[in-house]
């Protein structure tokens, strides 16, 4: 991880002082108005740059380029190195750290102190490090420089205080570890092989005690010499001349044997009585040919020789396969007696280490296990049972086992339900694995500085769907969703289905929508499907209702040439024009065919569902004259409400998902009624339907390609418009109808393309429900739903929802648009609400209930709502709230009810916002923004006077690496 530089560095942009003098800010319509006069807003800020910077937190996912694997057998910490000199240490799940070295060197070899809580690094830049393990953060007590040889081999027994380490000229030097300084103790090579002989022995490759004696050294070098020194005596007790290259050699924990790995794929086992050549050579994967010669192999690079007290020993090796098994994935090797077993790896094995019970060498090891380190992978070997089962991996090291599609993050959860949702998560682990605890689980796992529950949610290709624990510093997973056991499996020769469309990944997950509270879950999928998930602790057998949804413009809507540089078309993410693909299999098909039809069969059966999230509802947009469902733009689901609303671009649904209905189907035209701002044309529908469909329904290997286009022509297109943003501006401040007449003469002359080229729908990019004003005349607040779109307007749909629980399940909920616009620049991204002292106003909600929970009088039968009251007191609510919106490149405060605009803010003239929320910070409210330049935006509200705010901008750059 690069090293951050303080990014927020207290640059403001100061603001107008007057609220309604400048030419952009207006009323509904926008033009500009006097806001009304509630008793005085006193809203106290605290916030100031200093307060938002960006820091280390933690590093996830698997290291990257890993180089070398130590374990501490006492402490049962697991070290990992990389090739860009970061270290992570991993214990138990939870515990994770990871550290880095300033100089950025591989790192060649790890040793741990054992016990200690210290570990000595050797980096490719020859200097070694001691860390010190015992602080909050690992830091580095102590290093030491090589100038004149390449360090090669490092070896630190148990309990002592020297640290052997070898040289590529074949030397060894001796390292204090308390004081880490050279003792001035060197064997030198020429005296460990004899005096007279000429022929250099390599590179030390290896270095250990014996287990017999800690006073004598064994050292291994390249070329096939070993030799014994004895370090009292200084001089070599045996030396052993071979024929063939040493990768490694391991002791026999009685130490009067040792066995050695080699390059021609051997294994030889040498006795300490007689050490002129080996006792035993074998081949264990090369067979003898008719010749009587044994076929050639690929070299052993490390084996590992353990003894165990009620069985035979365990030699496990990697490599030593046969060159003739082309093609053949990297192995692990467990001889176990007689018997052998070859486990293929899916990547080469860069080190491998056997646990054992005891961290002694001259006792009994009692093998365990064998961890296994990949280059793209992690794997930990049961060595307890006869088939070697491999354990499920406690650390989620691959968060994109299946490609991210989308994420969505929650904090300040309720403090009961990351146990909860773990616990179930916990009943579904895979077959196959081993039965036994984790092995690595050494350290202590805390809860982090945060006093809050976080949980990270990811959707996935595969439509799968990943619950993340994010409290402490690293990700844990507590719960895993399979979208597509919803669905019936798409038959190939299914020519009433529309599958096949989306030939790579048809369940792949766009939108996540989440109330904590409740636990009611919904997911898009890229299919134009919605599902709905209710969570509970129990199974239940129950079916899953299906509501088809037609939304389909009958006529194509047109934007006036006034009004076409506005935003880029949201219905064509990558902002360019639909391109044709390759037919499908049902090009040929006639459209009456390819109507009323959805793009995935929803399972019709009664199904057992297992305790978690239980799906409820499907709703599923519908093919239309021949044309597949444009794909889902917008989501919102409210549990207190027992409402959901989709909109795509070509309009927007709402649907009760407690009485299994449509409550709304709507054209977004239709939506603003007489209220509309533009001057819509009609037209012929296109010629060429099957681009566009082609175009909203294929695979999701387009679909991320596209949105890098989308970013690269939104981006080129905004910078190409900022000379014309001073008269756009002021067009801004006229009526509608003075800009309709106007502005579509000034703004086509202005534009490079004309208003033919830049036909586009409006899509529903964001919606929400909350308790608002549907009208100026409103004294109370009442269920609304707020809806934004890619031309940059407000609607405000207010809804009339009973309150008894009894007629809630049997009366209808209205829903009656009104045509109250608001207009802003951009794509509208984003709503929050504020109360009159700046306050963040959440949403009503449901408290969770288990519907499929056995009888208990205890448990509550109605459900119950919080901050759920359309007869609030005039006290309490008639001072009416503000309404903060966010788009694109711009961003404004309303006051309700009386709509009328105190503050805009430009984001942005030359980018546009990519991401955009409101938050508190600091007991004080900020709006934070994520840019398409990369640049990080935080907004806060200063009052200046009364209905004045004053925005102060602190703008930072992110390192996009």
């Amino acid at each position: 991880m690069k090293k951050f530089r303080k990014v927020l560095d207290g640059l403001t942009t100061s603001s107008p002082v007057n609220p309604c003098g400048s030419p952009a800010c207006g009323s509904a319509a926008g033009t500009p108005s006097t806001a009304p006069t509630p008793r005085e807003l006193e809203i106290q800020e605290t916030l100031m740059s200093e307060h938002f910077q960006i820091c280390k937190t933690v590093r996830h996912g698997f290291p990257y380029q890993p180089t070398a694997l130590a374990f501490d057998p006492v402490q049962k910490i697991l070290a990992i190195g990389t090739r860009s000199g970061g270290v992570r240490l991993l214990g138990r799940p939870g515990v994770d750290c990871h550290c880095q070295h300033e100089s950025g060197a591989a790192v060649l070899q790890l040793q741990f102190l054992i016990n200690e809580g210290a570990l000595v690094t050797a980096c490719a830049d020859d200097t070694l490090h001691l860390w010190n393990l015992r602080q909050r953060r690992p830091a580095i007590l102590h290093s030491l420089k090589f100038n004149r040889e390449r360090i090669t081999f490092c070896h630190l027994p148990f309990q002592s205080k020297w640290l052997y380490v070898g040289t590529e000229r074949g030397n060894t030097h001796i390292v204090n570890i308390e004081s880490f300084i050279l003792s001035g103790y060197v064997i030198m090579w020429n005296k460990a092989i004899e005096l007279s002989t000429k022929t250099h022995p390599g590179p030390v490759v290896h270095l250990s005690d014996s287990p017999k004696d800690e006073g004598k050294l064994l050292i291994g070098f390249e070329s096939g010499t070993i030799v014994m020194w004895d370090l009292r005596a200084k001089r070599s007790d045996f030396r052993i001349y071979y024929d063939e290259a040493i990768h490694s050699v391991s002791w026999h924990h009685e130490g009067r044997q040792f066995m050695c790995s080699h390059s021609d794929g051997s294994l030889s086992m040498w006795n300490l009585r007689n050490t002129a050549k080996p006792f035993q050579v074998t081949f264990p994967h090369g067979k003898t040919q008719r010749d009587g010669r044994k076929e050639s192999c690929k070299p052993i690079l490390k084996v590992e020789y353990k003894t165990s007290r009620n069985s035979e020993a365990f030699v496990v090796f990697s490599g030593g396969l046969s060159y003739d098994k082309a093609g053949r994935r990297p192995t692990l090797t467990i001889m176990h007696g007689k018997a052998i077993t070859v486990l293929e790896m899916d990547y080469p094995i860069v080190d491998f280490l056997v646990l054992c019970e005891t961290p002694y060498l001259n006792e009994v090891q009692e093998p365990y296990a064998v961890v296994v380190l990949l280059e793209k992978d992690f794997v930990v070997v049961d060595l307890t049972q006869s088939n070697f089962p491999i354990f499920e991996n406690a650390y989620p090291m691959d968060i994109h086992e299946s490609p991210v599609t989308c994420t969505a993050y929650f904090a300040d959860c309720p403090p009961d339900i990351i146990p909860v949702v773990y616990s179930i998560g916990a009943k579904h682990k895979k077959t196959g694995y081993s039965h036994k605890e984790w092995p690595v689980s050494g350290g202590t796992w805390t809860v982090g500085s945060q006093t809050y529950p976080e949980i990270i949610i990811t959707g996935h290709a595969d439509g799968s769907i990943k619950f993340w624990d994010a409290t402490a510093i690293t990700l844990q997973m507590l719960y895993k969703l399979k979208t597509s056991k919803v669905f019936e499996k798409p038959k190939s020769g299914d020519m009433g289905r529309s599958a096949e469309l989306v030939e790579e990944d048809p369940y792949a997950i766009q939108m996540i929508s989440w109330c904590p509270q409740s636990r009611i879950f919904c997911v898009v999928g890229i299919s134009a499907h919605v599902i709905m998930y209710r969570f509970s602790k129990h199974d239940a057998n129950t079916s899953i209702t299906s509501l088809e949804v037609r939304l389909q413009c009958e006529m194509e809507d047109v934007i006036s040439p006034s009004d076409t540089e506005n935003t880029p078309c949201f219905s064509d993410p990558s902002g360019l024009s639909p391109q044709p693909q390759p037919p499908s299999p049902r090009s040929n098909m006639p459209d009456s065919v390819r109507d009323s039809i959805p793009c995935l069969k929803v399972k019709d059966r009664m199904i057992r569902m297992p305790p978690g999230y239980q799906a409820e509802l499907v709703v599923q947009l519908l093919w239309v004259d021949g044309e597949p469902p444009q794909q889902i733009t917008s989501l919102d689901l409210n549990s207190a409400y027992g409402l959901l609303a989709l909109g795509n671009c070509n309009g927007l649904v709402v649907v009760d998902y407690l009485q299994k209905t449509i409550l709304l189907c709507m054209s977004t035209l239709e939506l603003y009624g007489s209220a509309d701002p533009f001057q819509r044309l009609t037209r012929s529908p296109r010629k060429n339907r099957q681009s566009t469909s082609d175009f909203c329904m294929r695979g999701l290997s387009n679909f991320y390609s596209d949105s890098k286009k989308r970013i690269r022509t939104s981006y080129q297109s905004l910078t190409e418009l900022s000379d014309n943003q001073v008269s756009l501006d002021l067009e801004r401040s006229k009526s509608p109808t003075s800009e309709s007449r106007e502005n579509s003469f000034s703004r086509s002359r202005s534009s490079s393309v004309s208003s033919i080229d830049r036909e586009t729908k409006e899509a529903v990019t964001t919606l929400q429900f909350v308790e608002s004003y549907g009208c100026k005349s409103d004294t109370l607040p009442t269920p609304c739903l707020w809806v934004g779109t890619s031309l940059g307007l407000v609607l405000i749909i207010p809804m009339s929802i009973p309150t008894d629980e009894q007629e809630r399940q049997e009366d209808p909920v209205t829903v009656a648009p009104t045509g109250t616009v608001l207009m802003l620049k951009g794509s509208v991204l984003r709503f929050a609400f504020l109360d009159c002292g700046g306050a963040l106003i959440n949403s009503p909600y449901e408290v969770w209930r288990d519907q499929h929970a056995p009888d208990d009088p205890d448990r509550p039968r109605k459900r119950k709502l919080v901050n759920f009251s359309s007869s609030s007191s005039q006290e309490a609510s008639g001072d009416g709230h503000l309404a903060v919106v966010c788009s694109e490149r711009q961003a404004k405060v309303f006051f309700m009810p009386s709509q009328a605009c105190l503050y805009v803010h430009n984001i942005t003239e030359s980018s546009f916002v990519l991401r955009a929320d409101v938050v508190s910070v600091c007991n004080s409210v900020c709006l934070a923004c994520f840019c398409a330049n990369g640049h990080i935006m935080t907004l806060r509200f200063a009052l200046t006077f009364l209905f004045v705010f004053k925005w102060e901008t602190v703008e930072s750059s992110v390192n996009r690496d």
